[in-house]
């Protein structure tokens, strides 16, 4: 594996682990709990995934980012939904950037060759 997936790998098992300290960093409204609660259990799948996309297994790979592209859409409506906290809003479009620029990176040099 090169420097950049090792890079996006790493960046999206720290997203993981942030998500597992949602539910007790929220206010229980901004996020709601259920919402906290259920980025931690894709923070806690994630994390199981991430050993296997360290080792370069696809499979895993694909479930770290299936699961970390979950926790990210849970965000979203931070953007559309009134009374958000301002720093609310900006951890959304924090948490969203870092997560498009791990996957990117993660998933940099994970084509294979298709031969004809």
């Amino acid at each position: 594996m090169n420097a950049l997936p090792r890079i996006g790998t790493a960046l999206l098992g720290l997203l993981s682990v942030a998500d597992l300290s949602l539910p007790f960093v929220t206010d229980g409204e901004h996020p709601p709990m259920s919402v906290a609660l259920v980025c931690a259990g894709l923070g806690a799948a994630s994390i199981a995934f991430l050993a296997g996309a360290w080792r370069g297994q696809r499979p895993a790979l694909f479930g770290l980012v299936a699961t970390r592209l979950l926790s990210a859409l849970l965000t979203l409506p931070a953007f559309f939904v009134g009374g958000v906290p301002a720093a609310g809003v900006a951890a959304s479009a924090g948490i969203v950037g870092l997560t498009v620029l791990g996957i990117v990176l993660a998933l940099a040099g994970s084509r294979q060759a298709v031969t004809a």
